[in-house]
Formats: structure tokens, sequence, C-alpha cells
């Protein structure tokens, strides 16, 4: 049976199944309590398997952005191979940690399946469908990769109250693991299993639009350098530079996020804002790169996340909204539309690196270079979650807090002074955007055509 060839069933639904596979890995918090009960261990020590995937992540698509270049096949089979083998084996570590608590290798297994080997798999899954996207969605390139990486942020939403379900299936604790059962190993080997079927079928799927050839193999082909040096290195530098501090903000504030939902009395309505905040998350990625569509300058889009996460972040720290917040209906509305705001700006970061990439130099090398800008990504994974937690650590004041007849201690003031961090980033990232990253698309082609009607006048 032949596939059809358009560009929904080779590019747009193959892309969604890589993407929302993959895009699990943001389900982290829904069981990392979970696996440090079970196998031992602090949280402190699990966290480390979260950072190593998304460093693991932007290092794979750095290097391997050629493989993914030369072709996709390949590419988005080691991604469904790596993601899958990861989870299987997290899964095993994790029931073997479970029967040796606190076994080292339990823990070192867990950061090589999770960090290293799932992280592989997203950095090739990641990049594998982006080119064939704007490939088959010429004059929507916004929409077409808006549409995949909100697949990414939807996996969230999608997948945690099913991932909730399997840990609550097999509720067979100890008093030693407490309410932990297998379900926390046995959960990584269902999914594992289905995300396989799932990223296989999108890798069959996958498929560049006949007619685009890849120079042949004695063609010579500019370098990545050689690509990057048609504009000022100032101009690479700073796409670099926004894209990493927008990660560094989010991840800060997001792996914050059920906490400060503590701090402003919500905590009962934690998973409802979990899930509205992954939404604006894929709604980001979506709408900002429809947006970008339209404009002139993709850059604006990066100026326009900028400024709101700045407005956002400036009115709940000139009202203290986290500290003050509980009971207070107008801070509370603030506190969330940061954390909503900040979800959207993090999402469009992401969906419009490609684009904005493609618009500068080309599509010839698409994937080699964002696959070298995705390591801002792996830089961020392990600076964004560390900043917050070093601050939330190091300041304020550690006050009780009941819930459910259980005692545990938050510091609000702590959590307000992550704000002064990312506002501070939020600023150095907008003058960037400013100041070294040049035109593109039709605003450079207008600036080019005055000049050039300037000259011969």
């Amino acid at each position: 049976m032949k596939i059809p060839e358009n560009k929904w069933l080779r590019a747009a639904i193959p892309a969604l199944l890589l993407h929302c596979s993959i895009g699990t890995v943001y389900c982290w918090s829904v069981f990392s309590q979970e696996i440090s009960n079970y196998i031992g261990f602090e949280k402190k020590s699990v966290e480390w398997a979260f950072s190593f995937a998304i460093f693991f992540l932007g290092m794979s698509a750095a290097f391997l952005g050629n493989v993914v270049e030369k072709d996709i096949h390949k590419s988005s089979l080691i991604a469904t191979i790596c993601f899958t083998l990861g989870m299987v084996g997290t899964g095993f570590f994790i029931m073997y940690g479970g029967e040796h608590r606190g076994s080292k290798l339990a823990l070192v297994g867990i950061y090589v399946c999770y960090g290293f080997i799932m992280g592989v798999g997203l950095g090739t899954g990641y990049l594998s469908p982006v080119k064939t996207l704007m490939l088959w969605f010429k004059d929507r390139k916004g929409l077409a990769t808006g549409l995949a990486v909100a697949g990414f942020g939807a996996a969230k939403a999608i997948a945690s109250p099913i991932m909730t379900k399997l840990l609550n299936a097999w509720k067979d604790g100890t008093e030693t693991t407490g309410n932990v059962g297998s379900g926390v190993y046995k959960m990584f080997w269902i999914l594992g299993g289905v995300y396989f079927v799932m990223m296989f079928v999108g890798h069959v799927l996958l498929k560049k639009p006949e007619g685009w050839h890849e120079p042949a193999a004695g063609e010579k082909k500019p370098s990545i350098m050689e690509t990057l040096k048609t504009k000022p290195i100032g101009n690479y530098v700073g796409i670099w530079l926004m894209f990493y501090i927008n990660i560094t903000c989010g991840l800060a504030l997001i792996s914050q996020e059920k906490a400060i939902v503590k701090c402003i009395g919500l905590v009962a309505s934690a998973g409802l804002i979990s899930s509205v905040s992954a939404i604006f998350n894929a709604g980001g990625r979506l709408g900002f790169s429809a947006w970008a569509d339209s404009l002139k300058d993709r850059n604006t889009i990066y100026k326009l996340i900028f400024i709101i996460s700045i407005a956002f972040t400036g009115l709940v720290m000139c009202t203290s909204g986290i500290v003050k917040g509980d009971g207070n209906n107008l801070l509370i509305f603030l506190v969330l539309a940061l954390v909503f705001m900040v979800n959207a700006g993090y999402g469009g970061g992401f969906s419009n690196v490609p684009t904005l990439l493609s618009d500068h130099y080309g599509m010839g090398s698409i994937s080699a270079i964002h696959g070298i800008t995705l390591s801002a990504w792996g830089f961020a994974g392990l600076t964004g979650n560390q900043l917050a937690s070093y601050i939330v650590e190091h300041t304020g004041k550690m006050v009780p807090f009941e819930h459910d007849g259980v005692m545990e201690m938050i510091n609000p003031q702590g959590y307000q002074n992550v704000l002064i961090a990312t506002g501070i980033l939020y600023v150095i990232a907008l003058l960037v955007c400013f100041i070294l990253v040049r035109p593109s698309g039709k605003a450079a082609e207008a600036k080019a055509a005055k000049k050039k009607a300037k000259a011969e006048a």
C-alpha cells in the first residue's frame, strides 16, 4: 500500500507523533518524588536526571545536527530507539533501586538512561521533523513548526493524568517507601512501549517533499561556519543568547511553579493550574510562530515575548504578589498571569528559532545550525533550575505550610527573589534583540531595496 504524498501525512502528523512522545520529558515533576521515595535517595539527587536529559538533548542536537541534515530517516529511527530504550532502562533501574534501596548503581543507571540515552533521543527526535515541515509548508513555516513544537509542549497536559493513573494503579508501598508502589517503574515500561509504536509510525511516515534534493556526495556544501559568516557573527551570538536566556528564565519560574501556587493559597488547584500552564506553553508555541509569519521581521516576536515577560515580572515584583498573594484576588491574578505568560513566551521562543534561523541563513544547513543553537537549551537545562534553587535556598525565610494535615516548609520571599534575577535577564535579552540581531526576511529585503534605491538616486 502506497502512502499518499501530502504535507499532513508526510510532515505534520509524523512531527506530532514524535514531539508528543518526547515532550513527556516535561512530566518529570509528576513522578520525581515517587522515584526518590522508592529508591531511597533525596529528591535533589534524583533531580539531576532531568537536568542531564535537557543537557544531552541540547548537546546531541548540536553534534548530530549533520546526521539529521543528511538522513531524517536515520535520525528519526535513532530518536525512536534511544528515547524508548531510555524509558525502559529507567524503569529497570527504578525497580532495582526499590529492591536495593540507597544503591548508587540504581541512581547512576537512572542518570544514564533518563539523562544520557533518553537525552540523545530527545535531541534527534526534536530536530528530525523541523526542516521537513518547513519544506512542506514554505509559505507558513512558522505555523508548521509551531504545530509540531506545540505537540512537545502539549505532551505534558496529555500525559500527566495518564501517568498519575498508572502511578496510582499499583499502590503497594512499604513502611520504608511510603505510599509508592511498583507503578513507579511499571509506568515507564508501559509508556515506553506506547511511545515506541507512536514514534516508529512517525519515523515511517516522515518524508521530505518530492523535488527537494540535498547536495550530491561530491558536491561542495558550505560549512556551518561559512554559512554563519554570511552575516556578522554577532548576529548568531545574539540569537543564541536570547534563546538561552528565555529558556533559563522559563525553567527558573516553571521549576518553582508548584511552590509558588502554594504561596498564593491555591494548592488545591495546583493540578488544574499545571494543566492550564501547559496549554499556554503549547499555545505560545503555535500562536507566536503563526503570528510571526505575518510580520516583516520574525525577531519582532522575541521583542514582544521579552516585553510581556518584563511587564508581568515587574508587576509581581512591585506588588510582592508571591509573598502577599494569599487571599488577595488581584495579586493572585497577577501571579497566575505571570506564570501563564512566561509559559507562553517560553514555548514561543522554541517554535520561532528554526524559522528565524532559516530567514537569516537559508534552508541549506538549517538542521545543523538549529542543532547547534539547541545547545543553548542544554546549558539552560543545567542553569535554569539550579539558579532558582540557589536563590530559594540562600535568600528569604522558610515558613510552615499545612495542607491536608501535612506540614511542610515553603519560602515565599525566596520565590519572590527569583523574579529579580529573571527580570534582569529578560532586560538583557531584550537589549540583545535590539542591538545584536539584524533584521531578517521581509524587513531585510525592504532595507536592502531602500538602500539600493538611495544609491541609484
